[in-house]
């Protein structure tokens, strides 16, 4: 699936975005005005509307389908809610005059990798906090709906049915909410990994360890050993499904150069040495991990970074690689991607 981005607000050019969007079978509208004043948030919303619903009637080959990521604010009252509400009706209209589909998908609570904190997104305030020692207290104690961002960009981008979007929704309170978070931290400042057996708690504890990415990395392991040799555990589990496996790679070859959108992924060295190099997909900034087996460490690989591991030494590097799910050939989670 080719995705192609169009400028809007003031980079907004009629004619080259009406050109980008000739021939496309979806266009999706994401952008939206939230903070600002009450003219900057009501014209805001309105105008990058209009110039979605501009270049959809000006394009020579309109767009077989429009997607607009609504929100679940929409006409309840609020200026906010009524500028989402305009905004739908205006991509309709222009919808219905290309004869293009047209999709309004109401999103509820986001949360997801890399949320900004203190925004909109409680998950990511939460996980925010947590992840640098402060306990965050609850003042509204509402329940929420709440949609991984991963899946919500699925229903956009027609992956997956908007009919199942329901199904991948999970009803918290925010005090059940935190409570889910603390759990997780306390488990994973052992180094440990917590119950991921549910989507939602797999999706959850990803959304948490991104906050918590480089600072709680690599995570030390304690080697014990005596006359007969040495032992150390790699990973304890708390809940869901795993699959361990072992490599022997020869010095300066390297192994990865792909990320994972949902998998959870440790890389422990038993023998040898090695960088591991991780970057955050759309960013140019790489952090490397240098580890040896004599000084076990693992290093947990956070979804939407990519990374390696490159045998540094003169010797054969030996690793052990753990992944709560089973590999699937079909959908391997593995996407080709350079450090």
């Amino acid at each position: 699936m080719a995705v192609q981005t169009i400028p809007l607000g003031d980079r907004y050019s009629g004619g080259s975005a009406a050109q980008s969007m000739s021939g496309a079978s979806r266009v999706v509208h994401l952008a939206g005005v939230n903070r600002g004043t009450d003219d900057e948030v009501r014209d805001g919303n309105k105008r990058l509307a209009e110039q979605v619903a501009d270049s959809i009637t000006r394009a020579e080959d309109p767009p077989r389908s429009v997607v607009f990521a609504n929100s679940t604010q929409s006409g309840n009252g609020s200026l906010y809610g009524a500028a989402k509400a305009d905004a739908s009706d205006t991509l309709r209209n222009a919808a219905e005059q290309v004869g293009a589909s047209f999709h309004d998908v109401i999103l509820p609570n986001l949360f997801g990798e890399h949320g900004v904190p203190f925004y909109n997104a409680v998950t990511a305030t939460f996980s925010h906090l947590i992840a640098n020692g402060e306990r965050p207290s609850v003042d509204n104690d509402k329940e929420l709906t709440l949609l991984h961002a991963q899946d919500a960009a699925d229903v956009l981008l027609g992956t997956v049915d908007a009919a199942q979007q329901s199904g991948l929704e999970v009803q918290e309170t925010v005090s059940g909410l935190l409570a889910r978070l603390t759990a997780i931290d306390e488990v994973y400042r052992r180094g440990e990994i917590p119950d991921v057996a549910s989507t939602f708690d797999r999706n959850l504890f990803n959304t948490f360890r991104s906050y918590t990415f480089p600072a709680q990395t690599p995570i030390g392991l304690t080697r014990h050993a005596d006359a007969r040799g040495s032992f150390f555990e790699i990973i304890r589990s708390h809940g869901g499904n795993g699959q361990s496996s072992f490599s022997t790679t020869v010095p300066g070859i390297s192994r990865g150069d792909h990320f994972h959108r949902r998998k959870v992924e440790r890389f422990t060295v038993l023998s040898g040495s090695a960088t591991i190099s991780l970057r955050k997909l759309f960013t140019d900034d790489v952090f490397e991990f240098r580890v040896t087996g004599d000084e076990p460490a693992a290093v947990d690989m956070p979804t939407m970074w990519t990374h390696k591991i490159t045998n540094t030494g003169t010797d054969d590097l030996y690793t052990s690689f753990w992944s709560n799910d089973i590999f699937d050939p079909d959908a391997p989670d593995t996407i080709a991607e350079a450090v």
